[in-house]
């Protein structure tokens, strides 16, 4: 018994610090446990202006106001360019002659610069100079408008009747009575990574980042975004997304419809339908436009008819192209371009318009808000303009005091059924 004393006693005393140890430990759990955390610091605390929508509208808006000294955030919920938006895909037409709407014609002339300027510095052309080809019956007013025009603002253009046509492209079958105009400094432009190369130009980031629609409120001196951060701007530039964000204010005013657009392939070693010896070009007949671009890039012969489809959600609308559509653009090449006849289909692309109630931009505030912009309604012809526009934006958000061009406001929006513009 008396050598096991010490080691009863060893174990009593530890057996009675237990408690105290126990709760030593406890104290200290107690103490190390986490502190709620506070939120995340947006990355960039404040910015002058936030642009939500990185299309050809948005991308030129950042440009010009990075190029003015102005901070910029850009959000896009699917990134610069994608496929889902007015301005993804492959390519777009760019040309002057607007007949007496010179206020595109302007809008073109000014733009072509910019996008000449990046397309020389850019790794891959942007812009082609295939030249723009307009043919239409002899008498169109469009087209001797058209032609007034560029006359006028000595544009280099050539024109002629039917038999000058049929000398210069043999490839097309021209019918008698036609006359055309030959705008040699216009051309095509690469739609998707011309947007990519606008916004690298800038030197800014695309946050993909869902924008909700602002919160509403004469007070507000600066507008927060998702992460915290704030902006004294917002300019929502998103297409055909712009109604879907203000209902109130653009349901039934823009209105984004489903278009078609198909490539076929030419028999190898057939430079018929390249850019070598095929412009750009637009057939204004019957009271509808069906126009297409030579071979760029190795994508075939595009052709698109320039008819509004049935209106669609930008999001989920199925993107196969349809049988019927199909056969109209074929039946189409068969009696314009007999080269093509058989030609395979090697891709097609289905996106849509995003039309005005009057088929002019819409450039102006939420209506009750000074430092909130809408600007959309591209149509058919936005692309072309975007240098212009994002400049008129960047105007109007350095000089607050800037009229707003009457045919860009808000208020001629009304809920009426759209036109094209091309």
């Amino acid at each position: 018994m008396a050598g096991d004393t010490p080691s009863r006693r060893a174990v009593l005393t530890g057996l009675a610090a237990l408690p105290v140890a126990t709760a030593a430990v406890a104290a200290e759990r107690k103490e190390r446990k986490p502190k709620k955390r506070k939120p995340a610091r947006p990355k960039i605390q404040h910015v002058d202006v936030a642009i939500i929508g990185a299309g050809v509208f948005g991308a030129w808006t950042a440009w010009h106001l990075l190029r003015a000294g102005k901070s910029v955030r850009l959000f896009d919920a699917y990134g610069a360019g994608h496929w889902r938006a007015s301005s993804g895909g492959e390519s777009r037409v760019i040309r002057m002659g607007y007949g007496a709407d010179t206020i595109y014609s302007e809008m073109a002339k000014e733009s072509l610069a910019y996008w000449k300027d990046l397309s020389d510095t850019a790794s891959l052309p942007i812009f082609h100079n295939t030249g723009v080809l307009w043919f239409a019956p002899q008498g169109d007013t469009y087209t001797a408008q058209s032609r007034a025009w560029l006359q006028a603002n000595r544009v280099d253009h050539d024109h002629g009747d039917v038999h000058w046509l049929q000398k210069n492209w043999r490839q097309i079958q021209f019918y008698q009575g036609e006359t055309g105009i030959l705008e040699k400094d216009c051309g095509a432009l690469i739609a998707g990574r011309g947007v990519q190369e606008v916004i690298a130009d800038a030197q800014i980031e695309v946050e993909r980042v869902v924008m909700p629609a602002p919160l509403i409120a004469k007070k507000i001196r600066k507008h927060t975004l998702p992460d915290g951060g704030t902006a004294d701007h917002l300019v929502y530039a998103c297409g055909p997304w712009l109604a879907e964000l203000f209902p109130q204010q653009l349901m039934g005013k823009i209105v984004a419809t489903r278009q078609e657009v198909y490539h076929f392939g030419a028999p190898q070693g057939d430079t018929r339908f390249t850019p070598a010896e095929l412009p750009v070009w637009a057939d204004f007949n019957n009271g509808r436009i069906v126009y297409g671009i030579p071979d760029l890039e190795g994508a075939g012969f595009k052709i698109a008819i320039d008819v509004h489809g049935p209106v669609v959600d930008p999001d989920t609308q199925d993107r196969a192209p349809t049988p019927a559509g199909i056969a109209e653009a074929r039946a189409y090449i068969a009696q314009r371009f007999p080269g093509l006849t058989d030609a395979p289909l090697i891709g097609a692309r289905v996106c849509q318009y995003e039309n005005s109630s009057n088929g002019d931009y819409l450039i102006d505030r939420l209506p009750g808000q000074e430092r909130i912009w809408l600007v959309g309604g591209g149509s058919g012809h936005g692309f072309k303009n975007g240098p212009a526009v994002g400049k008129r934006v960047a105007a109007h958000i350095l000089d607050p005091a800037l009229p707003v061009e009457p045919r860009f406001s808000y208020a001629t929006k009304g809920a009426v059924a759209a036109r094209t513009v091309f």
